[in-house]
């Protein structure tokens, strides 16, 4: 379900008057309407293979089924289990996912209605191109998700990071079954670090090494996490807390797990990067390593859902960058920034002292206030972007410390199908220099309303697992259209620094498809990637030197953002186009929207619902 990319010369014409690059000439096509719904039994047909395919995910992701909150019922079982992160764990998700393509291949979608054929062609994709990174040699292969890479374990990868962010935000404890389910999920931890360590020897035995920059990273903070096992801390204290209410042994039992089981679990995968540190070199792109250029190619597919070559989507790149530079040019005369290059003016406005905040813990609290005020700003203005509205259920929450020095800014995403827990919007506070006050409303845009938190909850109104699966260049090109659509409803009308912050932002995912490929494909060092963006786009450099580490050990992610901003806002145009005077701005933001996430074929053919629905209303 992939497309190729248009010319450069049509992308930067149609640059000229938009941010938006046509990117996708594959997706267009002719408006036509689909097929009439075919008969209930087919349709019933459709729907339980679906949900067969949902069942079968989560047995493989039971942590999923918690964070949707489906862990119950049918489901119950799951709430006491953790993802099996060994090789053969792996083995068992390619056979599933192998079983239930071929059964979904076999769906005639003639007959059915658009939604569930959509469902049905969202499927087909995640799994084909998941069955595609698991045919290479290595790598943690995301099923319908966001984070394939090449690294088992590393600064921001591995259970180390995931299994106790989980336990703490996730999983509730109200009653003693859930305390038990916990400690039962607390008890399989350290199984899952022996499962990744023997999937980590394994590729080091074929030859990958990650960069030794990275594996130094990954070191420091694996070793932060051992430090707070082996002295009954973090993990500990979280049991503690979450068990206040309810009597029963679980403290004492945690500390038996934690520093009896945990502990050495995290020593030894320890032993096995500082080992691998010992063989790594500060080569940082995935040309330096077996079946690298293959590789990549694969993880910008999976992250585009196109078939672009590194060249192009490098090309692409430098042309947003040029016309999202031309118009932070006059925002910055505005602001009396005449002299130099953007880059050089933007790093002047980040220094200037009234877009900052207070250090250490004073500024902490200023940050969080700031997030709740913007986020009641756009709240309010959501009614006129959006015929059909969501609850936008968000919990603003700092990332965990041991955490925040591999980590980028800020992320986010939906919380539970049944609203109890709520949305994240996760922000790295390590310093508070990592923000500023132009820049921060457009990131709580993206990573909350309307952006991923937002998103996030339509999804929930689908099939189960159109819940489970997501693609990269939907998850991020949303995120960034949400941030153009703030724009659109006047957020920054009276705030230009707050615009530059916007645009800013945009600029800073072009410069990603430089980067990314110029990091796996041509060869750039870790040093001149960080310049790059310090240079050009007058990117905090505290912010990039974790954001460059993160597209190491993330080839292609970061990739994903503009592209699918470009397609969304081609989509919007080609809309307007055939609809004319009966275009509505709301509308078409709802087809995107109720459509879930999906590659950027199936995004199109959405368009092509809601236009033939507008032509014949």
């Amino acid at each position: 379900m992939n497309a190729p990319a248009l010319s450069r010369r049509q992308a930067v014409a149609a640059l000229a008057s938009s941010v938006a690059v046509p990117l996708l000439s594959g997706c267009a096509r002719t408006l036509t309407g689909t097929p009439a719904a075919a008969a209930s039994t087919t349709e019933a047909a459709a729907a339980a293979l679906l949900d067969a395919m949902a069942d079968n995910l989560l047995r493989l992701q039971p942590e999923t089924a918690t964070s949707l909150g489906v862990d119950k019922g049918e489901h119950a079982a799951l709430r006491s289990l953790l993802a099996d992160r060994s090789a053969a764990g792996q083995q068992r998700i390619a056979e599933t996912l192998r079983a239930d393509l071929a059964r979904a291949e076999a769906v005639d979608t003639a007959g059915l209605t658009h939604s569930t054929r959509t469902s049905v062609e969202v499927a087909r994709s995640a799994y084909r191109t998941a069955l595609e990174g698991f045919a290479l040699p290595y790598g943690d292969v995301a099923v319908g998700g966001w984070r394939n890479t090449p690294y088992v374990v590393i600064q921001n990868v591995g259970a180390y990071l995931d299994v106790p962010r989980f336990l703490d935000s996730e999983h509730q404890v109200k009653t003693a079954a859930d305390a038990e389910a916990l400690l039962q999920r607390l008890a399989q931890y350290p199984r899952t670090l022996e499962g990744e360590l023997g999937r980590a020897r394994a590729a080091r035995e074929k030859g990958l090494v990650p960069p030794a920059f990275l594996l130094e990273k990954a070191v420091g903070q694996m070793s932060q996490s051992l430090k707070g096992a082996t002295a009954s801390g973090p993990l500990v204290e979280m049991v503690r807390t979450k068990t206040k209410e309810i009597p029963g042994d679980w403290v004492p039992r945690t500390q038996r797990i934690v520093t009896g089981e945990v502990a050495p679990a995290l020593q030894q995968q320890i032993a096995e990067l500082e080992h691998q540190r010992a063989l790594a070199n500060n080569a940082a792109g995935m040309w330096a390593r077996p079946n690298g250029p293959e590789y990549y190619r694969w993880a910008l597919k999976a992250s585009t859902t196109t078939n672009m070559t590194p060249d192009e989507v490098h090309q692409l790149g430098l042309d947003v960058l040029k016309i999202l530079h031309g118009r932070m040019d006059p925002l910055l005369r505005q602001l009396g920034y005449t002299n130099g290059t953007v880059g050089e003016r933007m790093k002047a406005l980040a220094d200037d002292p009234k877009y900052k905040f207070s250090e250490g813990d004073k500024g902490r609290a200023e940050i969080m206030a700031f997030i709740q005020e913007r986020l009641r700003i756009i709240r309010a203005q959501m009614p006129r972007a959006f015929n059909t509205l969501t609850r936008g259920n968000v919990e603003v929450k700092r990332l965990p410390p041991e955490e925040e020095p591999g980590a980028p800014a800020a992320y986010g995403g939906a919380g539970s199908i049944d609203g109890t827990i709520p949305g994240k919007f996760w922000i790295n506070l390590r310093t508070t220099d990592l923000h500023s006050k132009y820049s921060l409303p457009d990131l709580t845009h993206h990573e909350a309303l309307p952006g991923h938190v937002w998103q996030g909850e339509y999804a929930q109104k689908l099939p189960l697992v159109r819940s489970i699966l997501a693609f990269n260049a939907y998850s991020e090109g949303w995120a960034l259209y949400a941030e153009q659509l703030a724009d659109e409803l006047g957020v920054f009308d009276a705030d230009p620094a707050g615009r530059l912050g916007y645009l800013q932002s945009i600029a800073f995912r072009a410069i990603r498809l430089i980067v990314d490929t110029g990091l796996h494909a041509k060869r750039w060092t870790r040093q001149q990637a960080v310049q790059y963006f310090v240079d050009v786009n007058g990117s905090n450099p505290l912010e990039v030197a974790s954001e460059v580490d993160r597209y190491c050990s993330w080839p292609g992610q970061a990739c994903g953002y503009e592209v699918g901003h470009q397609e969304i806002n081609r989509q919007r145009e080609r809309a307007k186009t055939a609809l004319g005077g009966r275009y509505d701005f709301k509308a078409f933001n709802d087809a995107v929207v109720l459509g879930g996430n999906v590659p950027m074929d199936v995004l199109a053919k959405n368009v092509d619902q809601y236009v033939q629905g507008a032509r014949s209303a």
